[in-house]
């Protein structure tokens, strides 16, 4: 998640589960947890299935502020359809379109659209499986806002990442 934050992943069956909401909304109070320092990663495959669900579910804990990205965009057939009327803050771009993108003139030009596409929208983008410097350079040229993966760090401990953050 950009900037001093957690991701937080939610399964499918969580964006079916009505009483998800009050339960997030429940525990951020009780543990002080700002919420503009949370962001919901939602999959595109779960978003797909339970769309309207999710978009409550956003929509209620945005207002709140906390934030939110597609996981694994453009892995689904539907993706473009309706992505603009989910309110999300992030796009993170799949890895399997990024990681020979260096290699492959289709993956880049995926890339590349899917990240024009998502500013259009007025949403940020994120690279998934950034491995090699020389894909980084690339997604710097094209603009895309963010990146995860190998080329930037390694994963830690929660713990870690929290004392480097205080």
């Amino acid at each position: 998640f950009p900037g001093s934050g957690i991701a937080v992943n939610l399964s499918g069956a969580s964006l079916a589960d009505d009483s998800l909401q009050t339960f997030i909304i429940n525990e951020l109070d009780r543990h002080g947890v700002q919420p503009e320092r949370i962001c919901f990663e939602l999959t595109e495959a779960a978003t797909m299935q339970n769309l309207s669900h999710a978009r409550r579910l956003v929509e209620g804990l945005r207002e709140r502020g906390c934030r939110f990205s597609l996981d694994d965009f453009g892995s689904g057939l539907s993706s473009f359809g309706y992505l603009k009327h989910l309110p999300i803050d992030y796009v993170k771009i799949d890895a399997s379109f990024v990681r020979e993108m260096v290699n492959d003139s289709v993956d880049a030009a995926l890339v590349a659209a899917i990240n024009e596409l998502v500013h259009t929208l007025g949403v940020r983008s994120i690279a998934e499986g950034v491995d090699r410097h020389d894909t980084l350079e690339r997604l710097r040229a094209l603009g895309v806002d963010y990146v995860q993966g190998y080329a930037v760090d390694f994963p830690r401990p929660l713990e870690q990442i929290l004392r480097s953050a205080a």
